[in-house]
């Protein structure tokens, strides 16, 4: 008897496993939102020293790549602040405890975060808050030169916030300056968004830009001219990145329902208290038919099954309403334990279910430090089941679709390793990152579109990159190379050895 249940268990880990490994993805974006905003994520609280917020942030890139994730998309301008030198916005008072008052000793933030990031091989995506200016206005720390007291006049108080009034066209083209010199001055990979345009509906209380209605309304519903602003601000957005630099992505993450479908027969079968369209006023699936967006990532927060919102539900609404582009879910992994969230097998089964289609190309967690309290398991559950191998970011051919020529691999021996200057072609597109494989030296054919055979994905600059191979794994393996440019498109394999 004892022996039929050993057997038993062989047999259930041998189909567990293989299911995983079914799973396994080359191409996928898996990535963590790191908040900065009331310092959710990073740094852990106000005040810490320079040397204390850049161990704290190598952990969290450290441990969300140990987990497999290949891209982080961090707050970097969450309420009219900065958390880098910026001519236009104080510093976020998130990073010292006051705002407009710089980090001791001196540094900057954003050049380091993307600095450590792509040393990692992994994509760095800048994540602003277009249009709210103070969290707390009873609370907050404002500094002298914050705009909102240079230009009191675009300004809006709902609630205990304080917003910029996205009806006036000064403030759109603010934000614009603000995008233009982040995207101009840092080596960003994506400009990011979150749901936040107008504010969620505070009941019995009305947005208060009657004023501006009037004055640039004219002959539309309030609704209408406040989806026509929202739209305004992210054709303006999307021409000015792609007219500075062409790679660099520009996505959205909305709320989970765009519209509920008793109000519109497109929309999803739920029913959602607040929606994308009708509240916040932003007309999701317009930006991508009119390619104003590479890519969405709708905030799937709840369960599978769930009464109003049912994650499968929007799974495949959204799987259908992508036109093209990419689609990334956001899972809401910062929800485990909770009464809804008890089945510990709830992001594994969501995983599974996204695998399963074939238009969503990855995955965004909310939010970074949950991995570190590792609830349910789901980070082990990701390390070493879904995200048992490095995946490769996919690339978007609307952007860039031609691959990178072969590389040049110079070898030379150097102690107990071996040193390879990998080259790309006089006259090419520079190397963004490097990619070593390691196939077994018996195998006549090679498969590089396993992902199981990823040895190192290492970043590079310009035109040439060194990479160091212990003695043993070069002996080991049969290695080679490929380059990937700033759209992700993939060089053919250029074998070592």
């Amino acid at each position: 008897m004892k022996l039929i249940r050993h057997l038993l268990f062989f047999i259930l880990t041998s189909l567990f496993l293989a299911h995983y490994s079914s799973a396994q993805l080359k191409y996928e974006f898996r990535a963590a939102w790191i908040a900065t905003v009331d310092n959710i994520d990073w740094p852990s609280k106000k005040g810490l020293s320079t040397q204390q917020q850049q161990q704290e942030f190598i952990q969290l890139l450290d441990m969300l790549k140990q987990t497999g994730m290949n891209a982080v998309v961090v707050q970097i301008r969450p309420c009219a602040d900065a958390f880098y030198p910026s001519p236009y916005e104080p510093w976020s008072e998130w990073l010292t405890g006051q705002q407009g008052v710089a980090p001791y000793p001196y540094y900057d933030p954003l050049a380091f975060m993307i600095t450590e990031t792509h040393k990692r091989g992994m994509e760095f995506h800048g994540w602003f808050n277009p249009y709210r200016a103070v969290f707390n206005t009873k609370t907050s720390s404002i500094a002298s030169n914050s705009p909102t007291r240079l230009h009191p006049e675009w300004f809006l108080t709902y609630g205990d916030k304080k917003y910029f009034d996205p009806g006036l066209p000064e403030v759109r083209n603010y934000v614009t300056r603000i995008i233009r010199d982040v995207v101009t001055r840092y080596d960003i990979d994506a400009v990011h968004f979150d749901d936040y345009f107008y504010p969620y509906r505070i009941d019995g209380k009305e947005f208060p830009d009657q004023h501006s209605y009037m004055s640039y309304g004219k002959n539309l519903s309030k609704d209408d001219w406040r989806r026509s602003n929202v739209d305004s601000i992210i054709v303006q957005l999307s021409k000015t990145i792609k007219s500075i630099k062409p790679y660099v992505k520009f996505g959205i993450s909305p709320f989970g329902v765009w519209r509920n479908k008793d109000k519109d027969i497109n929309g999803s079968d739920t029913h959602g208290g607040q929606t994308n369209y009708d509240d916040l006023y932003a007309d999701i699936l317009l930006w991508l038919k009119n390619g104003w967006i590479d890519y969405v990532v709708p905030q799937l927060y709840w369960e599978q099954g769930h009464k109003l919102a049912d994650y499968n539900t929007l799974i495949d609404w959204w799987s259908k309403h992508a036109y093209g582009k990419h689609l990334y879910i956001g899972h809401g992994i910062y929800r485990a334990g909770t009464k809804a969230w008890k089945n510990k097998s709830e992001i594994p089964n969501q995983l599974n279910l996204l695998h399963q289609y074939p238009t969503i190309q990855g995955s965004v967690y909310f939010n970074a430090r949950s991995f570190i309290t590792n609830a349910s398991a789901w980070k082990d559950s990701l390390q070493y089941n879904q995200y048992k191998y490095q995946a490769l970011i996919p690339a978007m051919p609307w952007i860039d679709s031609v691959a990178p020529p072969k590389p040049q691999v110079q070898i030379m021996a150097q102690g107990d390793s071996f040193l390879l200057t990998v080259n790309q072609p006089v006259n090419s597109e520079c190397i963004r990152r490097v990619v070593v494989y390691g196939f077994d030296p018996l195998d006549q054919i090679t498969n590089h579109q396993n992902p199981k055979y990823i040895y190192k994905i290492i970043h590079a600059e310009g035109n040439a990159v060194q990479i160091s191979i212990p003695e043993a794994i070069y002996k080991q393996f049969r290695l080679a190379i490929t380059v990937l440019d700033y759209g992700n498109n993939e060089s053919e394999l250029q074998y070592v050895h």
